[in-house]
This record gives C-alpha cells, sequence and structure tokens, in this order.
C-alpha cells in the first residue's frame, strides 16, 4: 500500500486547506482512512478517521467543526478539508490506512494504522 499526502503549505490564522491523500495498492472500498499530526517536539495525534461500513466520521476534539474529512470513490482518494485554521494546527499531517477495519476504540491510537505517507507540512500563521 502507497500514500501520497499533499496539499500542505502556509496559512495565516482563519484561513483554509485542503490536504489530499491518494492511495494505491489496496483496494479503496476496503481502505479504513485517518489523518494524524505531529508537531515539533510532540507526540503523533489523531485528527480524523473513517471506518468501512461505518457512516461515522470520527474527529479529534479539537478539530470537530472546523475539518471535514472525506473519501472520493472515483479517485482513490482521501481529503482533509480544514477550515478557521489555528497556530496550534501547524503540524506534519499524515494519512493513514489499515485494510482490516479497526474496532471504534483504537481507531485514536497510531498503532492501529498499518500503512502511512510520507506526510505534509501545514503551518499556520498567527
Amino acid at each position: 500500500v502507497q500514500l501520497q499526502a499533499s496539499g500542505g503549505g502556509l496559512v495565516q490564522a482563519g484561513g483554509s486547506l485542503r490536504l489530499s491523500c491518494a492511495v494505491s495498492g489496496s483496494t479503496f472500498s476496503l481502505s479504513n482512512m485517518a489523518w494524524f499530526r505531529q508537531a515539533p517536539g510532540k507526540e503523533r495525534g489523531f485528527v480524523s478517521a473513517t471506518r468501512t461500513g461505518d457512516t461515522n466520521t470520527y474527529y479529534a476534539a479539537s478539530v470537530k467543526g472546523r475539518f471535514t474529512m472525506s473519501r472520493d470513490m472515483a479517485s482513490n482518494m482521501v481529503h482533509l478539508q480544514m477550515t478557521n485554521l489555528k497556530p496550534d494546527d501547524t503540524a506534519v499531517y499524515y494519512c493513514a490506512h489499515k485494510t482490516n477495519r479497526p474496532i471504534s476504540s483504537a481507531i485514536r491510537s497510531a498503532d492501529t494504522w498499518s500503512n502511512w505517507g510520507q506526510g505534509t507540512q501545514v503551518t499556520v500563521s498567527s
């Protein structure tokens, strides 16, 4: 499985960015997907996730209402639309993949996810 993240950049506080993750080497309709982020000196933290057969999209409390994760079945991509960005959102953002559906209580752990993209830098200036 290969994941290619893109869309990061520098934006002012209050601005928006859209991250994308292209998935190859896996049946996309059977792919469980997530976004994590890692700021300097901090552990990789959960942002959002979707599971196959689950209509829910899961978000970290810190991004709920500002970030929206979506799947594009036609292009085998997942997107993370980020609005009202804050300086605390500054981090390297990673997309993650797992073939076997994870239990909901485990999706927020980075150890749950098997495959990772290379990361894309998001910098929010104040």
